[in-house]
C-alpha cells in the first residue's frame, strides 16, 4: 500500500494554533503530513529556523503521522523528494486565496503536485503569525493564540536583538 504524503509548508514565525489546526485536519486526510519550515525571503524572521522547527516539533509531539523538517529550497523540490501527493495550505479568507493561488499553480507547474486548500477554523480566523508578533511586541497576551512554549520563545526573542543578517 502506498503512503499518501502531504506537505504543509510555511515560515511558521511563530507557529500558531491555526497552523496546528490545519496540520491536524490535513492528517485526517493523508497518511503522513510533513510540516516544511521554510524561509520567507520577503520577511526578517523573529525566530531562527532551528527554533521554529523545534517549537513546531514540540507542538505536534504525540501526533502519529506528523513530522517537521526544515525546507532549504523550493517547495516543489521537497515535494518531489518526498513523493508527496499534495501540498496543504490553510485559508482564513479571500486575501489568503489570492496570495496562495499563484503559488499553487507554480508548484503544480514545477512538480505536478496539487495544492489542497483547507479552510481555517472560524474561531482562529483572526490568528496569524504577524498579528501574534505585533500583539507580543506591545505587551499583549498571546497565550490563547500559540502553544505555551511558543509564547515563551516569542517573548524572549522580542527582548533579544534580531539576527544580524535578518535571516535564519
Amino acid at each position: 500500500m502506498t503512503t499518501r504524503i502531504a506537505v504543509c509548508p510555511g515560515s511558521f514565525d511563530p507557529v500558531t494554533l491555526g497552523h496546528l489546526d490545519i496540520v491536524r485536519r490535513a492528517r485526517s486526510l493523508f497518511d503522513e503530513v510533513v510540516v516544511a519550515v521554510g524561509i520567507n525571503a520577503g520577511k526578517a524572521p523573529l525566530l531562527d529556523a532551528e527554533t521554529r522547527v523545534r517549537l513546531f516539533t514540540e507542538a505536534v509531539a504525540g501526533q502519529d503521522g506528523v513530522r517537521v523538517v526544515r525546507m532549504p529550497g523550493l517547495l516543489a523540490d521537497l515535494c518531489t523528494e518526498l513523493g508527496a501527493a499534495a501540498i496543504v495550505k490553510g485559508l482564513r479568507g479571500g486575501a489568503d486565496y489570492d496570495a496562495e493561488q499563484p503559488m499553487a499553480l507554480m508548484n503544480r507547474h514545477l512538480s505536478g503536485v496539487e495544492t489542497v486548500f483547507v479552510t481555517g477554523a472560524p474561531e482562529l480566523a483572526h490568528v496569524s503569525s504577524s498579528m501574534v508578533k505585533d500583539v507580543a511586541r506591545y505587551g499583549g497576551d498571546i497565550a490563547g493564540l500559540v502553544p505555551p512554549a511558543v509564547s515563551d520563545a516569542v517573548h524572549a526573542a522580542i527582548s533579544a536583538p534580531p539576527p544580524k543578517d535578518g535571516r535564519s
